[in-house]
């Protein structure tokens, strides 16, 4: 039958990017996330938050070398290699999760390194997943700058949201594991938005959260000072777990989901 001259309503992309639309597109980066997991069988994942800045240790070699032979930012280029570090310590702890995750005896794809899909930390997570011949995953958002899918996420796992909300949605819905290393505002902000849902009961699940980079961490958050105000409660410093080693960060997530979900697929938010 002819359209007349007309298009179905779901082909209007006017229509589509449109304020009164709006309800569509989140419904959308529900859905179409939602169909790509059961198709792949995939039930649960361990998330690499962390900054996008950082880089692999031998780029930041190349940056700090390139920085003293030609008159460049030589302080800026050695905080740089300083920080690579993290890069590959995020790289390594995802290949031993990952590894650890396919010799399970499950039929389900259970613990996939997932990330914010960008470069950074979310690379290096998502480069050691994939160095393990493991799938993996990638929650990308659209952004004006900084953020854009790296090379290392399974093609079919690799998603790209509009809005941030849905992505943390995703993040922590699918979760039961959190590792957050260094980063800037937006670790920051999923960071916190965990600890409150955990905090307020809103998460019906165990989820260790690990804080990797003690002295990062240590300068960043003054945590002990809510305690001393009585905005927190001391038992609040419990919900996380810091760490400076690869070792100790795969032991206790490890411990934690022996213990709390290895039998136990799914999560609810």
């Amino acid at each position: 039958m002819s359209d007349g001259g007309s298009s179905r309503a779901y082909k209007n992309e006017r229509f589509i990017n449109s304020p009164d639309a709006r309800e569509l597109r989140i419904l959308a980066e529900y859905i179409e996330p939602q169909t790509r997991f059961r198709d792949f069988n995939v039930s649960d994942t361990i998330v690499f938050f962390g900054s996008a800045r950082l880089l692999p240790m031998d780029d930041a070699s190349k940056k700090l070398e390139a920085a003293r032979n030609h008159g460049g930012d030589v302080a800026a280029a050695e905080r740089g290699l300083a920080m690579s570090r993290y890069y590959e310590d995020a790289r390594a702890l995802a290949a031993k999760m990952t590894e650890w995750s396919k010799g399970l005896e499950d039929t389900s794809r259970r613990f996939l390194v997932c990330s914010g899909g960008g470069p950074g930390i979310m690379e290096a997570a998502n480069r050691g997943a994939s160095e393990a011949d493991g799938i993996n995953i990638g929650f990308n958002i659209s952004l004006p700058f900084e953020q854009h899918d790296n090379p290392y996420i399974t093609r079919e796992l690799n998603f790209e949201f509009h809005y941030f909300f849905m992505r943390k949605f995703w993040f922590i819905y699918m979760a039961k594991a959190l590792i957050a290393f260094p980063g800037g505002f937006g670790t920051l902000d999923e960071l916190f938005e965990s600890l409150t849902l955990i905090q307020t009961r809103k998460l019906n699940k165990p989820l260790p959260i690990v804080l990797y980079g003690k002295e990062f961490w240590d300068d960043v958050l003054n945590l002990d000072a809510l305690v001393k105000y009585g905005t927190i409660s001391a038992s609040d410093l419990d919900l996380f777990h810091i760490t400076d080693s690869v070792d100790d960060a795969f032991e206790y997530i490890v411990g934690q989901l022996t213990e709390n979900a290895i039998t136990k697929p799914g999560g609810i938010l």
